[in-house]
């Protein structure tokens, strides 16, 4: 999948590209069939809502579940941003989010970077975020908001929430918020499960809670530039990989066919990535 000028121009001035339908309904199921058992399970990476027993956010399910070992490879979603930053990437962070149906919780405005950049280390905004619809996705279970073009405004200033959920964010007070979407307004995108975005580091993002029937289940992978690993090793390494090996992508297929793939994890979590370690040289 290589994006063409005007995709690439595009995502130059807004920040995103929404790709409505990308993976079909068997591809798709391959992925939701795969969740209940992984938010079932008792690991330290699945993080629960502040109330109730709901699970925010599922993480690193690449390194222990067999399909979503796969979808880290696939080429519809590493390829396009490999284009973007012309290098080989690697899997900063790969997360399940549950926003669940009547429990599902706000993420509050924020840019991904600023967290990569204040938790992290990563020297620059090359990483992107690709997220990928495993429900349909309405205006009333949770969708993603994104200012356009707030990209371009680089790193913001953001201070770091601990309280309102049960996930720690830096966020981006709502007098910024307020300038922002005056100068930029709000898009949600929205579509059937199987649709996927690319969404820039910088990108000012949020997304209210899900009062609806419906869960809004999405996975989120963040690529980022091998040369632009992470420095700082503070966050447990589900969180935030150590591990800059390139990603080798496996064929279109990779959904639908039993390619192999290595699960290091799938006997538990390695003791070293439960906690921060120093920083890197």
């Amino acid at each position: 999948m290589k994006l063409s000028e005007a995709q690439l121009a595009q995502f130059d001035r807004d920040g995103y590209l929404f790709f409505p339908s990308l993976f079909s309904p068997e591809e798709v199921k391959v992925l939701t069939d795969a969740v209940p058992a992984l938010y079932a399970q008792r690991r330290p990476e699945n993080v629960r809502e502040k109330t109730g027993d709901a699970v925010r956010t599922n993480f690193a399910a690449h390194l222990y579940s067999a399909p979503f070992a796969r979808l880290a490879r696939h080429p519809r979603m590493v390829k396009p941003i490999e284009q973007v930053f012309d290098e080989k990437l690697y899997m900063h962070q790969f997360k399940i989010n549950g926003k669940m149906a009547f429990d599902g919780d706000v993420w509050q405005w924020h840019q991904d970077y600023g967290t990569w950049k204040n938790d992290d280390a990563m020297p620059e905004a090359r990483a992107m975020n690709v997220a990928i619809f495993l429900d349909e996705v309405n205006e009333f279970n949770g969708p993603l908001m994104f200012i356009p073009g707030s990209h371009k405004l680089g790193v913001l200033e953001a201070g770091h929430d601990t309280t309102t959920t049960s996930y720690p964010l830096w966020t981006i007070n709502h007098e910024t918020i307020a300038k922002l979407v005056a100068r930029g307004g709000i898009v949600a995108p929205k579509g059937p499960a199987g649709s996927m975005i690319l969404f820039h580091g910088c990108l000012v993002h949020a997304s209210t809670s899900n009062l609806s029937p419906w869960n809004r289940v999405s996975v989120y992978l963040s690529l980022c530039a091998v040369s632009n690993h992470i420095r700082r090793f503070k966050r447990p390494g589900y969180i935030a990989h150590r591990d800059f090996t390139p990603i080798e992508c496996l064929p279109d297929d990779c959904l639908l066919k039993e390619y192999d793939v290595a699960l290091p994890w799938k006997g538990g979590t390695p003791a070293e990535e439960l906690q921060g370690l120093k920083e890197a040289a």
